[in-house]
């Protein structure tokens, strides 16, 4: 199965098509591997990556809250832009950072919600800079 969608934001009727896309999904265990080449990692959870156009979090998460409470889930929460085929434009590292810290608030408050360890290794501010 893949990402659930959490929300959608549009642009209002009238304007050009714009979408952000906030999804999550169940992982069958943390990341591993080398992120893609337009990805610069970031030092949140298990993993954080951000693009011009994308970010995800991932993290893990023991909780009550869980079917079972003894293991640990891992979670990834992801930004995405859909409906717009070009390139974006402008501060390219202003929208990295702009994707991962919307990434990192929904993955907090899903942590939060979860009630997971330590918040699931998430920091209270999300961290732009570069692993």
């Amino acid at each position: 199965m893949g990402p659930e969608d959490i929300c959608r934001i549009s642009t209002p009727i009238g304007k050009p098509d714009f979408q952000l896309r906030i999804t999550w999904s169940l992982e069958d265990g943390a990341p591993t591997g080398t992120p893609a080449p337009n990805f610069t990692a970031l030092k949140m959870g298990e993993r954080a990556v951000a693009a011009a156009d994308k970010a995800r979090v991932y993290f893990a998460c023991r909780s009550d809250r869980l079917s079972n409470s003894m293991t640990v889930a891992h979670i990834m929460i992801g930004v995405e832009r859909w409906m717009i085929p070009t390139e974006p434009e402008g501060d390219v590292e202003a929208l990295k950072d702009a994707y991962a810290t919307v990434a990192h608030s929904f993955s907090l408050a899903m942590a939060k919600k979860l009630r997971c360890e330590k918040n699931g290794g998430l920091p209270a501010k999300p961290v732009l800079d570069p692993a």
